[in-house]
């Protein structure tokens, strides 16, 4: 398990004997578990984020056994179960490692470089106002399905976490997306990936070299071809200006 007292602190693994966890539990239930000891042994519990723990908020980022949420593919790390685990196992935990991510304690890390990206180009100034009814504005149902596909990423990061790069192009291919395929995202579309691009080389995140590894590990399912929509919409905004 990764220990890291504070960001500008040394950090390092420490090994922990966790017993009586049933095949059943949740891999952060482990981890309480594990906290519970350490708290009655008056030692510092770990530090970890996490939230709804039903694979929806994205907030349960780490590496596991070297891989983005660990070994089960497409889920996150409160939805791994011990069952994956044989008894005795030992099992490596580190936070994502990612310049654009810094440690912030144990396995949390600071990932608002991912607000950042989202502040730069990911709205839409076309007014709502009251909900319209549902064919007000027709969109193609392949269109539909494809923003769908786009909007259902929970910007976890485990993208980021698993590229060799530390890039985040998939994430904000999937934002990019979502927005540029529904009428309403349309008069912020070229802003908007020039823009979010560039907020996310600010941000330090690495280029994408088309590895592929994102995609596998994305418990959303997120698919590595928007990454090359990203990529045609962007070409086509410096086109125009």
């Amino acid at each position: 398990m990764w220990r890291q007292s504070g960001p500008s602190s040394p950090g390092k693994m420490v090994t922990y004997d966790v017993k009586g966890i049933s095949p059943d539990a949740s891999f952060l239930e482990m981890i309480d578990v594990l906290n519970e000891t350490l708290i009655l042994n008056g030692d510092d519990p770990i530090a970890f984020d996490h939230d709804c723990r039903e694979g929806i908020c994205g907030m349960c980022s780490m590496v596991i056994n070297g891989v983005a949420h660990g070994p089960e593919k497409a889920t996150t790390t409160c939805q791994l179960h011990m069952r994956h685990f044989k008894d005795g196992d030992v099992i490596d935990v580190e936070p994502w490692r990612a310049a654009a991510f810094p440690v912030i304690k144990d396995l949390v890390v600071d990932r608002t470089a991912f607000d950042k990206i989202i502040q730069a180009g990911g709205y839409i100034s076309a007014p709502t106002g009251t909900a319209p009814d549902a064919h007000a504005t027709p969109v193609p149902k392949k269109d539909a399905d494809a923003a769908f596909e786009a909007a259902t990423c929970i910007a976890c990061g485990a993208c980021v976490a698993a590229c060799p790069n530390g890039s985040s192009m998939l994430y904000t291919a999937a934002k990019i997306t979502h927005l540029g395929l529904l009428p309403q995202g349309q008069p912020e579309r070229d802003s908007r990936v020039i823009d979010m691009l560039q907020a996310q080389d600010d941000a330090g995140f690495g280029g994408c070299t088309n590895m592929g590894e994102c995609a596998e590990v994305c418990p959303k399912g997120i698919p590595l071809s928007l990454i090359g929509r990203l990529n045609s919409d962007y070409r086509k905004a410096i086109a125009k200006r």
